[in-house]
């Protein structure tokens, strides 16, 4: 599956892209607030084997952000389906690419979650230590309902959606 998009494609990983996503996932600088990846590249082709079952039957989706002519600039994941809300995270996006790769991937994955799935509302968390991350969904419109000691819980919902992607019309 593919997502198009005004200067970045959001493709669903397939084994090939082991390699990306390993190197991605061992950069010490990238993962900072990441669940650790252990094992090989090996590990991660068997793992995408096993996700690809869950892809096929609508449970979870994990992208590779690219650029127009292919150059893999991050990764990120739709996963945690629930009856009421999806979940998005792991995402990681390469020193090399665009400025906009940020805003274009966050909002072609709402438009994925909201328009294509069906869903009204998105949750998920972010480590309390991920200031960067934290000040973007605040600024997004996204809300903290929850905390513990290294995470805050946020929801965001596609009638916010809606509203943000008017002041980010140029990023669609």
């Amino acid at each position: 599956m593919i997502i198009y998009g005004k200067n970045i494609n959001l493709r669903t990983v397939d084994i090939k892209d082991a390699e990306f996503i390993y190197e991605m996932r061992q950069s010490k600088d990238k993962v900072k607030y990441l669940s650790t990846v252990n094992g090989t590249i090996d590990t991660q082709k068997e793992w995408i084997k096993n996700y690809k079952i869950r892809e096929n039957q609508q449970q979870e989706f994990y992208f590779v952000i690219e650029s127009k002519n292919h150059k893999n600039l991050g990764l990120i994941r739709v996963y945690d389906l629930s009856k009421e809300s999806f979940c998005w995270g792991s995402w990681i996006i390469t020193e090399s690419a665009p400025k906009t790769t940020a805003i274009e991937s966050v909002l072609q994955i709402y438009k994925f979650g909201f328009y294509q799935l069906g869903y009204k509302k998105s949750h998920f968390d972010v480590r309390k230590g991920n200031k960067k991350v934290i000040d973007f969904h605040k600024r997004f419109g996204a809300k903290i309902v929850n905390e513990n000691n290294t995470d805050y819980f946020f929801y965001f919902y596609e009638k916010d959606f809606n509203k943000m992607k008017i002041k980010y019309k140029r990023y669609l």
